[in-house]
């Protein structure tokens, strides 16, 4: 079972989607940037759960557009509940832990 993530940035502010702002106008880009280190533990760690035999992860940086790329996240994995867990795992790992998200408006402000 191969389960994978492609995380984008999207127009639609982050304090809409999650807090219901209605007020947040388009985001038209994104600062990005990751510690290397916290993300290599984090797929490591992954790679030691249970059923998973192959973890990759691949982390953009920089000037983001709308569209653009932010992670690639791939786990392969012996179950679908053990892929999906992985999966789940790294993912959230890498954006609670690992990376830096900073939105910019059709306004300029960065956020």
């Amino acid at each position: 079972m191969y389960l994978t993530h492609n995380g984008v940035v999207r127009e639609t502010a982050r304090a809409r989607v999650r807090q219901g702002d209605q007020t947040a106008g388009p985001v038209v880009g994104m600062s990005f940037s990751y510690d290397r280190a916290k993300a290599a533990t984090a797929e490591q760690d992954v790679r030691g759960m249970e059923g998973v035999y192959y973890v990759r992860v691949w982390l953009n940086e920089g000037t983001l557009r709308v569209g653009d790329s932010i992670m690639l996240v791939l786990i392969g994995a012996d179950t679908r509940p053990h892929a999906i867990h992985a999966l789940e795992t790294l993912v959230g790992r890498l954006k609670n832990e690992c990376v830096s998200e900073k939105e910019t408006f059709a306004d300029s402000r960065p956020q």
